[in-house]
């Protein structure tokens, strides 16, 4: 927050015009600006106005006096002048945003995918466990991976039988995820438990999620053991979509399956769509 001082600053309004001024509260001033009948009369019909300059000076009358030379500059000289405030200001920006606690090493990657797996055994009821630590790790072939802990009741079964489905999550299957992640099969049937259907796989032995929207039938390539987690490395052998999904157009629309993200412990819905593959550099 900028107040205590004087600040001459200039703003950059909607239709690309400067307007310079000053005052003792910038960050109030600025708000001023873009809200209410207290901005100047120029940026009210302007706006919404960016800061894009400021000094700060200890005296009113240093400040005014600075605020009449820059409303002098012609716009070049006022593009310049914010160009190189910016250059100088580099460094000290930098020095705030380094301000951070240092921790031990440890998992701080989120959001991630929280997903069902199913696994199944010959002649055994399939389990279903609840995984964080998944991923995409080739495209073609297509290939994810997922992490599991030695002690889990589905190592050995995705181990011996070297099958698994990813079954993705929605905000409906929240409950049942968080329930077949604390729970073991070698106690409860979780598909019994959590009202869960059982559907035939194609490419595998074991059975998907009928309720999720998408399941990823998954031949293990490979294991890595890397400490409290085995990673199994696996080919994509077939994709099961929920064709309620798809429009008229044959599209299928995903991200309106209402998916999950785990974040630090917590679930939560995706929320607003905030751009689209490649719009940064897309010709407008």
């Amino acid at each position: 927050m900028k107040t205590g001082k004087n600040y001459v600053y200039i703003v950059e309004c909607s239709d690309g015009s400067y307007y310079t001024g000053w005052t003792t509260d910038l960050d109030k001033r600025i708000k001023e600006h873009n809200e209410g009948d207290k901005g100047a009369k120029y940026t009210r019909a302007r706006r919404p106005v960016t800061l894009v300059y400021y000094e700060e000076y200890d005296t009113k009358k240093e400040a005014m006096s600075r605020e009449w030379h820059i409303k002098q500059l012609e716009r070049k000289e006022k593009e310049q002048l914010c160009l190189e405030n910016n250059r100088n200001n580099t460094s000290n920006r930098k020095e705030e945003y380094m301000a951070k606690e240092v921790w031990k090493p440890g998992n701080m990657l989120y959001p991630v995918p929280v997903v069902m797996v199913t696994c199944k055994k010959e002649n055994e009821r399939p389990n279903i466990i609840t995984i964080a630590w998944a991923g995409t790790i080739c495209s073609d072939p297509a290939m994810v991976s997922i992490s599991v802990r030695k002690e889990r009741h589905s190592y050995n079964i995705i181990k011996e039988t070297g099958e698994f489905v990813i079954n993705l999550v929605t905000d409906k299957l929240t409950y049942a995820t968080d329930y077949c992640g604390v729970k073991s099969g070698r106690d409860v049937d979780k598909f019994k438990e959590m009202k869960l259907h059982e559907s035939e796989g194609v490419s595998v032995s074991v059975p998907n999620i009928a309720e999720s929207p998408v399941s990823i039938e998954c031949k293990v390539k490979d294991i890595i053991s890397l400490g409290s987690h085995d990673m199994f490395i696996a080919e994509v052998s077939g994709v099961l979509i929920d064709n309620a999904y798809m429009d008229e157009t044959g599209k299928f629309n995903l991200n309106s399956t209402g998916l999950v993200a785990y974040s630090h412990g917590e679930y939560f819905a995706l929320g607003e769509k905030l751009g689209k593959f490649g719009y940064s550099v897309r010709k407008k």
